[in-house]
């Protein structure tokens, strides 16, 4: 079956209903290619030789000092009075050398504020590469920039960290790391002044943190916290960090982060937001069955004003709470459209900040250990507990929310997360409640165990209580630095019958080998509802074996040839699914990527499967073999794109998938993306294409106003989707939004949904 999804930010799916031996055959014949290539191995290459981590964390020890005028210019005195940070170390390309650039970073503080300020040196500033001045852009896109990176470890335990990432234009990008890097959330934002200044000499950073931003103790009167900072220069594809770390981790691993002492005692802050919202919005169309997100059902045409207010509490230095009434999510993007041509569902991404905030927290299901970790064959889109997107969202449709409340942070050595959420009655449907208790302790440096439970519930018309509810335990395990271990079981009643799940997955991974496998079981009635899972009623094997060696190459950063393979039975042993597959994926120093990939496939129909509704293929097995390539070029560039082609066989018959991406930026507040994906194919002797096409712009002026349009077209569907925006940010933390969305019908050019909104926010700290 054919999915794509809609046009709110809650919109489900819909749409129109040789051999293994050739693929071994093939990873031998690539490794015998990249060893030809590279003529090293891993005990050969220079990086590889050279651990980065094991290099002693430094210190620093930071002075108080009288408070300076953020204008990206550090010329008061208080500046030269700190203790400059210079010795920087790259990661890449050249790890363990110092940097082609000078970096002077300096730290002081007041009674108010943690300050941060940084002299860039570039002998070519007009090379600095800027390709975006908006708040919290993509992180694929902020990696392609001329940045500075700041993680800060408040609790010194070693595994969160506040972190912010700031470009040569003053373009910030701030968030949350949770579980020593496992998880991030960029959905947290700083109440944070930043100014930067591009010149002669490279570029300046000046940058205010108050202490209300941030979550400390008090009581401490000598505070001591986990610190990293990071610089890139990414025409060079250069990263160097202050305390070291190898290519394949990130500056969210806090375990190897360095040491910030010399604060003194920190004010008690009271750590009271308040964010109201107004709204007027007109709704429209002619095939309403749901609500503007956040508001009342509407039919041919609904007038609206409405308001609501979030809060936000530091109720002791280590614990938050944030309380929502009137939840409105009406400025997220719409859904991107996809094409499934599986039988299952798609998992789409959740994009509203009251659920992103904190969400690392709640994390539960197939985590993949975040980056430097192995492959395990399975992700959060395959097995998540806590999936929130489910909240909001009954039978396809969006309801609106009454309110909620979350409780995140530490208790001791507790991480601790709760969330509860109610809904209102919507157009026949009960209102609903939510609940989710998450807790995790760490144990030892970089490994924790938990427990989770949710609970969905109503109470229909006829009064009788109808809930959902699972309960599980988890391990995250990373032994002796490159041993990782994954483990959770999973119980679930729904009305009183019962099911389960579980999952052990074991890898190993250091700067060559990456090494794995993993046992997964869903039963049949296993279905969360306050979670997703792709596929039920199996039993799943995996195992892959690949190798990293980065060759000295003037062109070649990394190599990677693997081989994984998987086998699905269903509970009673049946196959179900077989995959076999070999790749190759080659990071050129450009920060462009080949990947090439060859599979043997084979899967069992106990059920007829509907790809489109003339086009059902009958129960069976099928076996094919299908090939894929794909480039990426480097989005430093101020033209960029990918392009891939895969095809080969599909149930029977076959198929061909050609998809194309480009995005070009002539300057830093100016992008145009556009993309386009076909798929040919002929199945049961019907030949049919599902193609989705989309176009994006955006235009900032500055870093406090933004223009943005995305158009989808959906040729399965025969709809196109249209999305307008405009934001304001017209004081710390406050938006003014102009939003327009259509969702119109081509084949009869008619329009199903239209909704204009103007709403406004305002942001009061206490």
């Amino acid at each position: 079956m054919i999915l794509a999804g809609m046009a709110g930010p809650y919109r489900r799916s819909h749409g129109i209903g040789g051999e293994s031996a050739a693929v071994v055959a093939w990873m031998i014949g690539a490794q015998v290619a990249v060893g030809a290539l590279t003529g090293l191995s891993a005990q050969t290459s220079g990086d590889a030789r050279l651990d980065l981590e094991a290099i002693a964390r430094p210190t620093l020890a930071i002075v108080v000092g009288a408070t300076p005028v953020i204008d990206g210019r550090l010329d008061e005195a208080v500046w030269s009075r700190a203790t400059p940070i210079t010795n920087f170390v790259q990661a890449e390309p050249n790890a363990g050398a110092p940097p082609s650039e000078r970096t002077e970073m300096f730290v002081f503080h007041d009674e108010e504020n943690l300050y941060i300020g940084a002299e860039l040196y570039d002998r070519d500033p007009e090379g600095i590469v800027v390709r975006s001045l908006e708040r919290d852009s993509p992180g694929i896109l902020f990696e392609e920039m001329d940045a500075v990176g700041i993680a800060l470890d408040p609790f010194l335990d070693r595994r969160s960290s506040f972190l912010f990432f700031v470009n040569a234009s003053g373009g910030i990008k701030d968030g949350q790391g949770f579980d020593n890097g496992r998880t991030r959330d960029y959905g947290w934002d700083g109440l944070v002044t930043v100014r930067t200044r591009i010149h002669d000499g490279g570029w300046t950073l000046e940058m205010a943190i108050p202490w209300r931003a941030l979550r400390y103790d008090p009581a401490l009167a000598d505070q001591v916290w986990g610190l990293n900072l990071m610089r890139r220069i990414r025409r060079r594809n250069e990263v160097s960090y202050w305390a070291p770390l190898d290519r394949r981790n990130r500056l969210f691993l806090m375990s190897e982060a360095g040491t910030l002492s010399g604060i003194g005692r920190l004010p008690a802050a009271r750590n009271l937001t308040i964010k109201p919202y107004v709204l007027a919005a007109r709704s429209s169309g002619s095939s309403f069955t749901a609500p503007r997100p956040g508001g009342p059902v509407v039919r041919d045409a609904d007038f609206e004003q409405d308001a609501g207010v979030d809060l936000k509490w530091g109720i002791t230095p280590s614990l938050t709470l944030d309380l929502t009434y009137r939840t409105d999510f009406s400025q997220v993007e719409v859904d991107q459209e996809q094409v499934n041509l599986t039988r299952f569902p798609l998992f789409f991404p959740e994009q509203r900040d009251f659920f992103l905030e904190n969400s690392g927290t709640f994390t539960f299901g197939d985590v993949n250990g975040g980056p430097g970790s192995p492959r395990t064959g399975s992700s959060l889109r395959d097995f998540t507990l806590f999936h929130s997107r489910e909240i909001g969202l009954r039978r396809g449709s969006p309801v609106p929310l009454l309110g909620g409340a979350r409780l995140t942070g530490r208790v001791g050595p507790l991480e601790i997360g709760a969330l509860n959420v109610q809904s209102e009655d919507f157009d026949g449907f009960s209102a609903e409640n939510f609940t989710v208790l998450r807790a995790r302790r760490s144990i030892g440096g970089d490994s924790d165990i938990g427990g989770i439970f949710t609970n969905r519930q109503d109470v229909g018309a006829d009064g009788v209580a109808r809930f959902n509810r699972t309960y599980g335990a988890d391990t995250n395990l990373r032994l002796a630095s490159n041993l990782f271990v994954n483990s959770y079981v999973v119980g679930m009643t729904v009305d009183g019958a019962t099911d389960h799940a579980e999952r052990l997955a074991v890898g190993w991974r250091d700067r060559f080998w990456n090494v794995s496998t993993a046992y997964r079981r869903v039963g049949e009635d296993f279905d969360p509802g306050v979670g997703f899972v792709r596929r039920t009623g199996i039993r799943d094997w995996y195992a892959t074996l690949g190798v990293h060696p980065r060759p000295s190459h003037p062109f070649i950063v990394e190599v990677n040839p693997f081989v994984e393979a998987s086998r699905l039975t269903d509970l009673n042993g049946t196959l179900l699914t077989r995959l076999l597959e070999g790749g190759l994926g080659v990071s050129l120093n450009d920060r462009s990527r080949v990947d090439l990939g060859v599979t043997n496939r084979l899967e069992y129909l106990d059920a007829p499967f509907a790809v489109r509704s003339e086009t059902v293929v009958p129960v069976g097995t099928y076996t094919w073999n299908e090939g894929s390539v794909r480039y990426s070029s480097s989005r430093a560039r101020a033209f960029s794109g990918s392009a891939a082609l895969s095809g080969g066989g599909f149930y029977g018959g076959r198929r061909v998938s050609v998809s194309a991406a480009t995005r070009w930026q002539p300057t830093a507040g100016f992008v145009l993306e556009t993309s386009a994906t076909h798929n040919g194919l002929d199945v049961q002797g019907n030949d049919f294409n599902a193609d989705v096409y989309a176009a994006r712009v955006k235009y900032a002026i500055n870093t406090k106003l933004y223009f943005g349009a995305f158009v989808q077209y959906n040729a399965a569907t025969d709809e196109t989707v249209s999305n307008l925006r405009a934001q304001l940010i017209h004081a710390p933390l406050s938006d003014l939004f102009l939003l327009y969305t259509e969702r119109r019908s081509t084949a009869s050019d008619s329009v199903l949904e239209r909704f204009i909104t103007l709403k406004a926010t305002r942001l009061l700290a206490f």
